[in-house]
């Protein structure tokens, strides 16, 4: 990697952008969506924004918790054991939020460190959260109707609200030395635009599922006065501007527009789609002053050994609208038949060094600070 040249492009641009035009539209750069955002908040979606113009920052989930053939080893990814760095995002989930563990079996106060460990060294924390369908006590892929019941008035909101509690106490759990809330990329009710979460399409109404993520953010910020959220909205796939902001919440509520993609990233012949999905998200986030991003995908177990040149890096450099992209986050390294990122030995390794070498992506050693 031409690490100089990356670096002192990416100064250039967190030194030009803020203030460099003189114009009355600087006044139009994006902001949080949160008025009372923390200053290290508005920083962290500033400098990703900044960074967006030039650069895409890879992630992965889970990926200090486990990897192939290791569990909960320090500061180890299988990333880092294949390039020699780590990625720049790491994923986290929220699933099971009340157990000690979490729905990946990653232990709360081990994610607790980890998170923390990760701002310390630059990094980016992203919560997903596959939420236990409450209603029947059952799992995000159980389809019976929750969405109503956890609103107030409903059959379940009040454990709903103690969820919300234990979640809120994990993200306040998460400061610097000194005591500051750390900033991290909130993202819940993801996939909305599929069919298999009690959150998604057809499983409630447009207007429910709305309800249900501004109550969840008002909460957040108004009644636990946490004001270091960073909130992704993320689809499924989508064909046009009208389907994907079908169930948006509103720009008041949301910081980043993203979506999750796996068929359409599973071979070459296929990324059409995605490239017109990245170039609508780019119109979209353009005119609701907004960051996007890649919130989830991978080819499970890698089985084209090309796969992150040949399709991933095809898509994303496609043209000026995908490569305004600002992370891309591979799905989880779980077992020996559910990986999603490189490790040693695998055939992929080789074309992943290279899809890394890329001017366009960046790892964790590469970031600025992104905090201040």
């Amino acid at each position: 990697m031409n690490m100089i040249f990356r670096t002192l492009g990416m100064l250039g641009i967190l030194i030009l952008l803020p203030g460099c035009n003189p114009e009355p539209e600087a006044a139009t750069t994006p902001r949080l969506s949160d008025p009372n955002a923390s200053s290290m908040a508005s920083a962290l979606f500033g400098n990703l924004l900044s960074i967006s113009a030039r650069h895409i920052l890879l992630g992965h989930q889970d990926a200090l918790a486990y990897g192939m053939g290791w569990k909960g080893e320090t500061f180890r990814t299988d990333i880092n054991d294949v390039l020699g760095d780590h990625p720049a995002v790491f994923g986290w989930d929220l699933g099971h939020m009340g157990d000690e563990v979490n729905i990946d079996e990653v232990p709360f106060e081990d994610m607790r460190k980890w998170a923390i460990a990760v701002y310390e060294k630059g990094g980016v924390n992203t919560f997903s959260w596959h939420m236990r369908n409450y209603a029947i006590d059952g799992t995000s892929w159980d389809t019976d109707s929750c969405v109503e019941a956890c609103l107030p008035g409903g059959a379940v909101h009040k454990l709903y609200l103690e969820r919300l509690d234990q979640a809120a106490e994990f993200f306040s759990s998460l400061r610097t030395e000194k005591g500051e809330l750390i900033p991290v990329i909130f993202r819940p009710f993801h996939e909305m635009t599929g069919s298999w979460f009690w959150w998604g399409h057809g499983n409630c109404s447009a207007g429910q599922y709305k309800a249900l993520f501004r109550f969840t953010v008002d909460y957040f910020r108004n009644k636990k006065d946490m004001h270091q959220l960073i909130i992704a909205y993320s689809s499924d796939r989508f064909t046009t501007e009208e389907q994907y902001m079908d169930f948006y919440p509103g720009d008041a509520y949301v910081d980043v527009m993203a979506f999750d993609d796996y068929h359409g990233l599973a071979s070459k012949d296929r990324t059409s789609g995605t490239i017109r999905m990245l170039e609508i998200l780019d119109s979209l986030s353009t005119q609701h002053q907004k960051m996007m991003a890649v919130s989830e995908t991978g080819l499970e177990t890698i089985p084209n050994e090309k796969w992150f040149t040949d399709v991933v890096l095809h898509t994303l450099d496609a043209n000026e609208s995908t490569r305004k992209t600002a992370w891309i986050l591979f799905w989880r390294n779980g077992r020996p038949d559910h990986f999603y990122a490189p490790h040693p030995g695998h055939p992929s390794v080789p074309d992943f060094i290279e899809f890394m070498n890329h001017d366009l992506m960046l790892s964790l050693s590469e970031l600025p600070d992104l905090y201040h």
